[in-house]
């Protein structure tokens, strides 16, 4: 079948305990194929992980294309690779045609043709279909997407500071954002011995150990900036943070950006950011490991699969429990990321 040669590849890197939900998916629609001769554009980043959720689609008869670029990020090397495998990688005559379902990221194809609807990944691409007369599954909208927003984007921050060569134990750290990155990142930092505060307008959960300071309050934000060793974004909006770039350019703080959006706004030049205001993790050849991101590439494939059914309504729709706790039991029969479950099941839904 065309995805074992797929399946062969991605076991050399990875055991399947890091990837138990797309594992399940892979067995299942081996015997069940869900997707048999649907077409199916599937904008996902691409990179090596990634193609672990490209196996369970082909497995499940799906009839494959990948969108690249865009301004999302990818791995050029393994973007070579897809044709090796059957997948094309969709070029500007691929966007005319029209796909039975788009599994899309930050709203870059809600022009894009499909009979079915579309399978959202991001909350900030959710904007560009509130609009839509067609259904839009919001993958980000779940328990599911917490452990690649919280627990993955956190624990690839402190592996991207680690690439840089910069140890953050006992550092202080200012997050700006306490929604799922942000909390993620700083409930990582902290496991990682960074004393860390959080400022948001609005008292979120956070760890313990976590200060937090109203990020109304300008005044004292901006001494918390100037105290501080790095100073990390993660709001989701863009220009946001826009009334703390003076306080940030007279700082000696480094600056991590952690979202998809320019939260600084022009006024901060890119080389005074870690990896130029791109997202701090997308320099790393993986950024964000496969156990974390697991739950949210399936859930995007059983999205997929929801919409073909044919009985999603129009306008956007949150996922399913028992489709969420259907892969959340797959997870946990893996054990690898038990010990984090309660802090991700926390997370406050922003």
């Amino acid at each position: 079948m065309k995805h074992t040669a797929l399946e062969n590849f991605i076991r050399k890197f990875y055991c399947e305990k890091e990837f138990p939900a797309l594992a399940a998916q892979i067995r299942n629609w081996q015997t069940t194929p869900a997707l048999t001769g649907k077409k199916i554009l599937d904008a996902t980043p691409v990179f090596r992980n990634t193609m672990v959720k490209y196996c369970a689609l082909l497995a499940a008869g799906a009839d494959l294309t990948v969108s690249v670029g865009q301004d999302i990020p990818c791995d050029p090397e393994i973007v070579k690779l897809l044709p090796d495998f059957g997948i094309p990688v969709a070029d500007a005559d691929t966007f005319n045609e029209t796909f039975d379902a788009v599994a899309d990221c930050a709203g870059r194809h809600k022009d894009i043709s499909s009979r079915c609807g579309y399978a959202e990944l991001t909350r900030s691409g959710l904007e560009y279909y509130r609009n839509c007369s067609q259904p839009v599954f919001s993958v980000d909208s779940g328990v599911l997407k917490r452990f690649e927003t919280a627990l993955g984007t956190g624990e690839s921050f402190v592996r991207a500071m680690r690439e840089l060569g910069l140890d953050i134990s006992g550092k202080k750290l200012l997050v700006f954002g306490g929604g799922k990155v942000g909390s993620g990142t700083a409930y990582c930092a902290m496991r990682a011995g960074a004393e860390v505060t959080v400022a948001d307008i609005a008292r979120p959960v956070l760890p313990d150990g976590v200060n937090f300071i109203n990020a109304n309050d300008t005044a004292l934000v901006s001494s918390y900036i100037a105290a501080s060793w790095c100073v990390v974004s993660a709001t989701g909006l863009p220009g946001v943070l826009a009334p703390y770039v003076p306080a940030l350019l007279s700082s000696q703080a480094l600056i991590a950006n952690m979202g998809v959006e320019d939260e600084f706004s022009p006024a901060l030049p890119p080389e005074r950011v870690l990896n130029r205001k791109q997202p701090l993790n997308f320099m790393l050849d993986e950024p964000t490991s496969l156990c974390y991101i697991d739950p949210s590439m399936a859930l995007s494939n059983a999205a997929l699969v929801q919409l073909i059914s044919g009985h999603m309504p129009p306008g956007i729709s949150l996922p399913p429990e028992p489709l969420e706790n259907a892969i959340l039991n797959d997870i946990r029969a893996a054990g690898l990321l038990n010990n984090d479950i309660d802090f991700v099941l926390n997370q406050k839904e922003r």
